[in-house]
């Protein structure tokens, strides 16, 4: 499973992007706590089986905060503008994105992936297949696929989906096990368990120490 440190790195290269001018430690810690916030339904597996990948991972949850942001910062009058100016307004716009595209988007392509619906349905869904161009089959995808009985003539899709938060638990190294007293428990705390996933950490952490490094852009004189 990608780890809290895959996360961070995709974190840094999403942010530097999109903060632009509006970069700078505080709004970068702010985005990180955002980032962070989904792995705490961790901790509610211990009382909520199933609620790792489940409670906070839901695009339910981020589509709401989304839509909470746009109504309010749209209008002429706004809530939030008003308490943390368009600087903070920019800042959360940003975390949303890293949450959903540092986050999420990671955990759904891994193990059991993530609970999409949750709790309006509860089913996890896992990104996995392939997609590519052939020149004996053309264009191929296996992400989602749909298959016809041929008995019945009835049509299924198969989107990844799995099991639901009764039948799946997703170990981490807080909640390793779904027994309530599992033996030989080995907690890891991963890293990199692939070459990708250190790829990323090495992009992201360049990227944050090249943006640190970077010179104010000189600003041009004014023309009398």
């Amino acid at each position: 499973m990608p780890s809290t440190v895959v996360h961070v790195s995709v974190a840094f290269l999403i942010a530097v992007g999109l903060l632009g001018k509006y970069y700078d430690r505080r709004a970068l810690g702010l985005i990180l706590l955002i980032l962070l916030f989904p792995e705490t339904d961790t901790l509610a597996g211990w009382v909520l089986d199933g609620a790792h990948r489940a409670l906070f991972h839901s695009l339910v949850l981020a589509a709401a905060v989304g839509v909470v942001l746009y109504w309010d910062t749209t209008g002429e009058e706004s809530w939030l503008r008003e308490r943390i100016g368009p600087d903070g307004v920019r800042v959360l716009w940003v975390g949303l994105f890293v949450h959903v595209f540092a986050h999420l988007a990671l955990d759904w392509a891994h193990l059991d992936g993530i609970n999409v619906f949750y709790p309006l349905s509860d089913r996890f869904f896992r990104i996995e297949g392939e997609m590519y161009l052939s020149t004996a089959d053309g264009f191929v995808q296996t992400f989602i696929e749909v298959a016809t009985n041929p008995e019945t003539g009835q049509q299924s899709i198969d989107a990844g989906q799995g099991g639901t938060t009764k039948n799946t638990h997703v170990s981490s190294p807080v909640d390793p096990s779904s027994a309530p007293e599992p033996q030989q428990v080995d907690r890891r705390a991963p890293i990199a368990v692939q070459g990708w996933q250190l790829y990323l950490i090495v992009a992201g952490a360049f990227t944050l120490v090249a943006k640190q490094l970077q010179s104010s852009p000189r600003s041009e004189p004014n023309d009398e």
